[in-house]
């Protein structure tokens, strides 16, 4: 990747502290949250887009699906591209898929074409992340400061903003618009992107134009990566016993990939780099961890709250907000602090203290004690989110940071369709209180073993140190 130094002098549109252009900001920041804007404004339209096309939620579902397996294929393989290319291209080539996805949707005569344009979606918005964190990488090289952990905690408190404000963005859309409305939004926004990319991003330094992309990308590992993730998520999201093909396929095509890496010259997952790299191993494995919990939270006590507990779908939005609210306060407060295993460790016995509370409620449970629940959730939401963003960002190999980061989205998605598929067991006959209590204990034992690997992870206070507060 290109330094960007001839484009901007010390002193001159850089922050004070680090050096950082600040140009850079605007782009990195919209191309990030295009992905959970669009995975927020959904949760609202369902409905809407069931009624108006005809679709059972078994069908809509695949709207929310759809997006999650892109994502969670596109981000590692994106992150590569952007690794090898630089984050310009990709930036730009994302911005248009998303432009070409919306434009898709809001003019989609039906429900599988509508779910195409958010696959299409989940693809465009998988360039955003690797390469704002492709670019803070490039700037810590301008600047001399290897972790700028303010331009990190920007970006980790916009995207946790707009999924705090993604459903009430959507339902002022639909509002105004209708539920093609939350589609048509892309479209000002890509041309945003576009824009912003054109002028501000820098250029990446020619590639030697013999070498073509079958040489350099590995086409042969992204394959056999997605058809073993492919298959794996097919299979959390709706675990049965006459689907364990699934798991043939996952075992068969994971062989192969692990065969393949391995004897690649230009692996796609240089899996003796990953498996001599265990810090990252290990924060992969706490952002599955965590985002078990995160999301099983999410999906399993808020049905509950309105069918265990009574409450209408406004009264339980209100009491959610403080989960959101509270993770983005906790971010902005703690963010140039960069004491990555204190805040794990914080946010995983926060974690497991309000997985064992969701044991003690009923359906008559004071409005106090729910409040209080998603006020003390709120703190691992800030914390573990922001700490495994900088434990990635200094663990990676350098020249992997796109690719490193694209998979610290999969992971996180692979945790929200692991607590999908616990809600759906546990709450399989409504979202009654003894189905949240089972839920609870399935999340208490995640939350364990988030703690667990936590605080055996040595390697953690070798990262808290060198992260110095910038």
């Amino acid at each position: 990747m290109t330094s960007v130094r001839s484009r901007l002098r010390p002193g001159h549109g850089g922050d004070r502290a680090t050096g950082f252009d600040r140009r850079l900001i605007a782009p990195m920041v919209i191309g990030s949250i295009l992905n959970p804007i669009n995975s927020s404004m959904i949760a609202v339209a369902l409905l809407p887009i069931g009624i108006a096309l005809g679709a059972p939620p078994s069908e809509t579902a695949w709207l929310v699906s759809g997006l999650y397996l892109a994502t969670a294929i596109g981000q590692p393989v994106v992150g590569r591209l952007v690794d090898i290319y630089g984050p310009r291209p990709l930036y730009l080539t994302g911005a248009v898929l998303v432009g070409i996805a919306g434009l898709l949707g809001v003019l989609a005569p039906n429900l599988w074409v509508l779910v195409a344009a958010r696959v299409l979606l989940g693809f465009g918005t998988c360039a955003g992340y690797p390469a704002a964190m492709s670019l803070i990488r490039s700037e810590a090289t301008r600047t001399g400061v290897d972790s700028p952990s303010g331009i990190l905690t920007v970006l980790a408190v916009s995207t946790q903003t707009i999924a705090v404000l993604g459903p009430t963005l959507g339902g002022l859309l639909i509002g105004v618009g209708g539920w093609r409305a939350t589609l048509a939004v892309n479209l000002p926004l890509a041309v945003i992107c576009l824009v912003l990319g054109a002028l501000l991003l820098p250029r990446s330094p020619r590639r030697d134009r013999t070498a073509g992309l079958v040489s350099t990308v590995d086409p042969a590992g992204i394959v056999l990566f997605a058809a073993m993730l492919v298959a794996l998520l097919l299979f959390l999201m709706n675990p049965q016993l006459g689907d364990s093909y699934l798991l043939v396929i996952v075992i068969v095509a994971g062989g192969g990939l692990a065969w393949w890496e391995l004897r690649a010259a230009t692996p796609f997952l240089d899996l003796r780099v990953l498996a001599g790299n265990v810090p990252l191993l290990l924060t992969y494995a706490r952002t599955l961890l965590a985002y078990v919990v995160s999301y099983a939270f999410l999906y399993g006590y808020t049905q509950w709250l309105e069918e265990g507990r009574g409450l209408t779908p406004p009264q339980a939005g209100l009491i959610l907000l403080p989960v959101f609210a509270g993770g983005v306060l906790v971010s902005t407060l703690t963010g140039g602090r960069p004491a990555i295993r204190t805040k794990l460790i914080v946010g995983a016995v926060v974690q497991l203290v309000a997985c064992v509370m969701l044991l003690l409620l009923g359906a008559g449970s004071a409005i106090w004690l729910l409040i209080a629940l998603s006020l003390l959730l709120g703190i691992p939401q800030g914390l573990i989110g922001l700490a495994v963003q900088n434990a990635v960002y200094q663990q990676a190999d350098p020249a992997r940071t796109g690719s490193s980061a694209g998979l610290l989205r999969t992971f996180l998605y692979l945790g929200a369709i692991v607590a999908a598929a616990a809600n759906g067991s546990f709450l399989r006959d409504g979202a009654s209180t003894a189905g949240l209590h089972g839920l609870a204990i399935f999340m208490v034992a995640v939350a364990v073993a988030f703690l667990a690997i936590t605080v055996a992870d040595r390697g953690l206070r070798r990262v808290s140190a060198a992260s110095p507060d910038h």
